[in-house]
């Protein structure tokens, strides 16, 4: 009788009802959904950390190239005869000639005779149009990744096989890279001064001269690109030379409007995709014309002529972008 009473007096658990289970995992969702933006603005914040931390690196790397060759990096070579705009026969660009400063000097080396025989031929003191430097175009260098970059590991496919994707773009000047060649001082557009960029064709400025120009902490020398989202667009492809890929050029003329700008056909690609509704539109007839772009929000990022790193926000009037590019217009352009 005792074991009876002792057995019936305990209180069974009671199990949840189903709609207090529904309001367990709405509370649960509802929390989910609060905290989900707070993550990923903690990881962007990240990521933005670590593509200023791979433009400092690339700066820096700039600099030592000019320690050692007395002056600035070119944005790509071209030898003698070549139009600048020849994708066929334009030599290594300035991405692959900083590689032994980026503690790439294995890979460097692989293409290293290559670069030297076209880097002399460009001089006139021999050499010739050696092609080899393309052979290390599909190896990704994790300095050249933007880690915001959704596209980075599709690579653009054009002419002899795949190119490694890259995020970041010599600053050629804002007008036409034809003109800045070989220490052109660049056009003068709409009347808002001469288009000198930073890496430029062939020959690029010393520091010294920069300085004494529009100033090395005023002028962008490598800014932000974004990857094409298919493999025939190639843009923020490392190794290749071509506006848009590893170098920007016409980048505050036309209808390239400023960073990020949503306008169409602002950057000028072969093959490449008009996406102006992602901040991507682009004209396929041809090449010429590169914008920073970057997937930070609102934001583009540039490392600088002293190789400081600074960001620029999205839809800066287009004469202040020219103003900012140019190293010799004489407009010095802060706090944008």
């Amino acid at each position: 009788m005792l074991n009876f009473l002792s057995w019936s007096g305990r209180r069974r658990s009671r199990a949840f009802t189903l709609i207090e289970l529904l309001v367990v995992i709405a509370i649960i969702a509802i929390l989910i959904g609060l905290l989900l933006p707070a993550v990923q603005k903690v990881r962007e914040a990240a990521a933005r950390i670590s593509c200023s931390n791979n433009l400092k690196q690339i700066g820096i790397a700039c600099h030592a190239w000019h320690d050692a060759n007395g002056s600035l990096p070119p944005s790509y070579y071209v030898g003698p005869g070549i139009g600048w705009n020849d994708e066929n026969n334009i030599g290594p660009n300035w991405a692959i000639l900083i590689l032994p400063y980026i503690e790439q000097q294995n890979l460097f080396q692989q293409v290293q005779g290559s670069v030297q025989n076209y880097q002399s031929w460009v001089k006139g003191t021999g050499g010739g149009n050696d092609q080899g430097w393309r052979n290390i175009r599909g190896q990704t260098v994790k300095t050249y990744v933007c880690p915001s970059e959704a596209f980075a590991s599709n690579p653009g496919n054009r002419g002899i096989g795949n190119w490694a994707r890259g995020n970041y773009a010599a600053n050629q000047g804002p007008g036409d890279p034809g003109a800045t060649a070989n220490g052109g001082g660049g056009g003068n557009y709409n009347g808002w001064g001469n288009s000198g960029g930073v890496l430029t064709i062939n020959k690029s400025i010393t520091l010294g001269a920069l300085s004494n120009l529009d100033g090395s902490s005023a002028t962008p020398m490598v800014g932000h690109v974004r990857a094409g989202r298919n493999a025939g667009d190639m843009r923020g492809t490392w190794a290749f030379g071509m506006p848009g890929c590893s170098t920007l050029a016409n980048h505050a003329v036309g209808d390239a409007y400023g960073p990020n700008d949503t306008g169409c056909c602002s950057d000028d690609l072969a093959a490449c995709t008009d996406e102006p509704q992602v901040a991507m539109g682009c004209w396929a007839g041809g090449w010429g014309q590169g914008e920073m772009r970057a997937a930070h929000p609102g934001q583009v990022i540039a490392t600088m002529g002293d190789a400081s790193v600074r960001m620029y926000r999205s839809g800066i009037d287009q004469r202040t972008w020219y103003w900012i590019n140019s190293s010799n217009d004489w407009q010095t352009v802060q706090n944008q």
